[in-house]
């Protein structure tokens, strides 16, 4: 018979006294193999074992879950070991941590003993002792992953559920199953984790709890940033960040971790005119962004692309509120924000950086009229992330005016259009002139020198501006000419040598 859970639901304004049955069928959900051998392994050793934490939680969403960790009365490490016999796979103990993992192509199992933990104020490293079942399932972070579900034959899918985990994931609910101030003061990342968790499954952090976070923010100052980065970056993934960033904020973590995030929060107003507020704005394109594009590092993009704004923020008495500039400030504060924050220093720092400081450049090119020149240099500047750009820049396309929102888009829309008729004509992405430094120190006779730096670029602003194609024939004699109209140089060559392949040839 399937273990049969009664659990009361608190989170029914209408009355705290209502009752759900639920019909949880884990015997079934876990009738795999694996989990009848490591039940196996452990019976022959006498010794109680359970799937436990995240596992279970996703079992009972019907999520896919790659970790499967299982706990046991005694020593995991024997567990492991028995079990990686059976199924010959490879066995890796960490005596340091009492745990143990044995792998076998894609499976990945993670052992360990029960236990009960303590701490010391200044580190989230706890002190460990062997403990019961209930003492390691009290240690869970949240209720929801708390749970643990008996793989020995004679209790096979029996479900351990001592702070009514399947309560809060009915009611979608985030709490710790003990006092959350010392659950957060012993491990600050937890509080990180609680947001995390209610961003990706989209539920509740409860009063108590939340308020327990704001009380211990500070308290995140003992957590490595490479930590932080790291839940930052599941946010980041989750299918609504905004939720994340929203709880980031309302409980003062934020501006502990993020101060030039927080710094956008807030709306001025002199002489009766606000601008909007920019964090808001912020969470909605990531939100939109995160709507097309499964890309992190656009999300990211995204939340940084008005990071300048604070800074840049000016009030005009005839023109109201401007932030002139602030892309390129912007710009430019990324790699400082990377580098505190343990973000890698990378190609992904020069992709978010770069998109920052084109995001304003389509719409721009609407206002300023959109002419051939303006796009070639935009594809030119924005390479192959163009089409990333766009849609950044559609994101970005947020008002209450609705007029204001139909007329950028119109504008987006026409740029899109003049990048596809220039693209397939003129093959401007990523294009390198034509002639190359090689070829111009050649031709004139010249070392390495300012002159061959002034003929590659007036040759790429040439082929950019529309004044000859992206062409090397064409390109070749534009360079001869300007040279010496413009240098007063001779040619040397006149023509290069046959078995010359120009670098920059259309391709």
């Amino acid at each position: 018979m399937h273990p049969r859970i009664l659990y009361r639901s608190r989170t029914d304004t209408r009355s705290s006294q209502r009752f759900f049955a639920m019909e949880v069928n884990l015997k079934d959900k876990i009738d795999k193999p694996v989990f009848h051998t490591v039940g196996e392994a452990a019976d022959s050793l006498g010794r109680p074992c359970y799937v436990v934490g995240g596992y279970v939680r996703d079992l009972l969403l019907g999520r896919h879950s790659k970790d499967v960790d299982f706990v046991t009365v005694g020593s995991g490490i024997d567990v492991a070991r028995a079990v990686s016999k059976i199924i010959r796979g490879h066995l890796a103990v960490y005596r340091n941590f009492g745990t143990a993992q044995v792998k076998k192509g894609a499976l990945e199992l993670e052992f360990v003993g029960a236990r009960r933990e303590s701490y010391n104020r200044d580190s989230r490293n706890p002190i460990v002792e062997d403990g019961t079942l209930d003492d390691d399932i009290a240690r869970r972070d949240f209720t929801i992953n708390a749970m643990a579900v008996c793989v020995n034959a004679d209790s096979f899918g029996e479900l351990i559920d001592r702070y009514n985990g399947v309560a809060d994931l009915h009611d979608g609910l985030i709490r710790t199953p003990l006092d959350p101030d010392i659950t957060f003061s012993d491990d600050p990342l937890r509080m990180l984790r609680a947001i995390r968790f209610a961003t990706q499954l989209q539920f509740t952090i409860v009063k108590d709890t939340l308020d327990a976070i704001t009380r211990n923010a500070g308290r995140i100052s003992i957590i490595s940033r490479e930590r932080i980065y790291d839940e930052l970056t599941k946010i980041m993934k989750s299918a609504r960040p905004s939720i994340g960033w929203t709880l980031l904020l309302k409980t003062g973590l934020l501006k502990l971790i993020f101060p030039e995030m927080a710094a956008m929060k807030g709306i001025q107003v002199v002489n009766g005119i606000g601008h909007k507020d920019n964090f808001f704005h912020t969470l909605s394109v990531i939100d939109n962004v995160a709507a097309a594009s499964d890309n992190v590092w656009l999300r990211w993009a995204a939340l940084f692309h008005d990071i300048g704004k604070p800074l840049t923020k000016r009030f005009d008495q005839a023109g109201g509120w401007t932030f002139y500039g602030h892309n390129a400030v912007g710009a430019k504060m990324i790699p400082r924000i990377f580098r505190r924050m343990k973000f890698p220093m990378n190609e992904h720092m020069k992709y978010v950086q770069k998109l920052v400081e084109l995001h304003m450049r389509p719409i721009a090119l609407v206002e300023d009229g959109v002419t051939d020149s303006a796009v070639r240099r935009m594809l030119f500047e924005a390479g192959d992330d163009v089409d990333d750009l766009m849609t950044l820049c559609a994101a970005d396309i947020t008002s209450k005016n609705r007029e204001k929102v139909e007329r950028f888009r119109a504008n987006y829309e026409l740029v899109k259009q003049k990048m596809v008729e220039l693209e397939e004509r003129d093959r401007i992405r990523n294009f390198q002139p034509p002639v190359n430094g090689n070829e111009i120190m050649r031709t004139f006779g010249l070392g390495e020198c300012h002159e061959v730096g002034v003929i590659k670029e007036r040759i790429k602003n040439a082929i950019l501006d529309g004044e000859i194609p992206n062409d090397y024939t064409l390109a070749r004699e534009f360079m001869l000419r300007f040279a010496s109209e413009a240098l007063g140089l001779a040619p040397v060559q006149e023509t290069p040598p046959a078995t010359d392949t120009p670098a920059g040839q259309p391709v």
